[in-house]
Parts: structure tokens; sequence; C-alpha cells
């Protein structure tokens, strides 16, 4: 296909989403240093190997019972303490902070008052999204939340597709936003756009093999991307002056 042919049709895709779909844990609030030590903790706690931190962060975006199973195979005869554990050590023993990423609020807002309706798909349960919507004071941009409570663990596209049939929007009109492995292959099932955030639990070149629109670095890229005509984007740096 001709680039400008396929310029203007990545612009006609990136320009018409109705529906922004975000991911909590590492893309929406910088957590996942926080949840691999609590991992790590839990682990060292009840006296089995403690995993790797990329493999701790593999199970990102998993409920909480599934990313357990995952991570500790041979223990599952525990996982219900892994669990109790778990919890205790991310409520209560671990000061790890966990601010928003920068610019979130900003950019929410932004496409919020552009007409985009958002969501939010986490593995988080129910009581711990609820807790940190109304703490972060970010649950008023968000027409709908779907946790673990609500629906079969990622990667299975349950979570979105309760989401379209919620608010009433075709898959097309849709884009998944993400930091993990986990996010894109659940973007992939439900037959939905995703874009990759670069910050959270996964590399680019992870994130790359499941197809996302793009990778981005920043909010501030991410509301480019989903506001901007890509055409003129890429003319304006073309007509940037030589240095």
């Amino acid at each position: 296909m001709h680039l400008k042919t396929a310029l203007k049709s990545y612009v006609q895709i990136m320009n018409k989403f109705k529906l922004v779909i975000f991911d909590w844990d590492g893309t929406v609030m910088d957590s996942v240093p926080k949840i691999v030590t609590c991992l790590q903790n839990t682990a060292r706690q009840l006296g089995i190997a403690v995993p790797t931190v990329q493999q701790a962060k593999d199970v990102i975006g998993l409920s909480l019972a599934k990313a357990t199973e995952a991570l500790f195979p041979a223990h599952l005869h525990l996982n219900d303490e892994l669990v109790a554990a778990y919890k205790a050590q991310y409520r209560e023993l671990d000061v790890t902070p966990t601010p928003l990423f920068a610019d979130v609020e900003t950019v929410l807002k932004q496409l919020s008052d552009a007409g985009m309706q958002l969501a939010v798909a986490t593995g988080k349960g129910r009581e711990g999204i609820d807790r940190l919507l109304n703490e972060s004071g970010l649950g008023k941009y968000f027409a709908t939340v779907k946790c673990s409570d609500d629906a079969k663990s990622k990667p299975s596209p349950d979570m979105l597709e309760q989401i379209l049939q919620e608010q009433g929007i075709a898959k097309r009109d849709a884009v998944m936003v993400g930091d993990s492995q986990l996010d894109m292959a659940m973007a992939n099932a439900a037959g939905i756009a995703c874009i990759a955030v670069s910050f959270g639990a996964h590399s680019p070149a992870q994130l790359l093999q499941h197809t996302p629109l793009c990778v981005v670095d920043s909010y501030q890229q991410l509301l480019q991307v989903l506001t901007t005509s890509l055409e003129a984007s890429i003319y304006q740096h073309q007509t940037q002056p030589a240095l």
C-alpha cells in the first residue's frame, strides 16, 4: 500500500474512537513496583521461592487468585494463604508509593471534554479499584468500571465485551490502552484496537508482539494520538527547520 494511502487509513482509524478503555495498574497508576515488592514479600513470608521482578510483572493484570496460581504453581495448596498474605502486604505492610502517572487527570478530562466515553478494565477486585477511584478522584471520568469480580480474568475478552454491550459501542469504535501483554491479548481477543504504554509492566518489544496501533511514552503522547490528525503531526515534523 502506498505510504500516503496507509497514513490516511491510519488517521481514519485513530480519529474515530468513541470509547477509550484503560487498564489501571501500570497504565493509570504507577503501581507496578509496589505489586512486584508485595508478591516477592508474600513469597518470603510463606517461605517459598521468591519470583524475579519479571516473573512478578508477567502476572500483573490477572485476578489475584489467578496471579498467585500462575506465579506459584508448585504451591497451589497454599493459594488461599498466598492471596491473604498478598492483601496484607499491599494494604498494610508495604509503603511503596503508587502515584498516578504524569498528566493522567489532565488527559482524562480532555478526552472526556472531547466527547469520548472512558472506561476501566482491571484485574483488581471491586473493593480495591473502587477505593483507588475514590482516593484518586478519577472515578467521575469513567462511565463504567469492570474488574475481576465482574468478569473472567484477562486475557479473556469478557470484561471488554461487557463494557461494549453496556455502553452500546461497536468494536470498531473502541480502543484499549494498557501496559501489559495481557491487556493487548485481551483487546485482540475482543476484536478491538489497542494502544500500548511503555512505562508499565512490559517493554515495547514485548507489547509490539500483539500488534498495538502504537506504543506511547507519556499521556501527552496518548492524547495526541487520540485527538490529533497523524498527517498533521507528520507534516509539522517534516516542515521543522533543519538544525
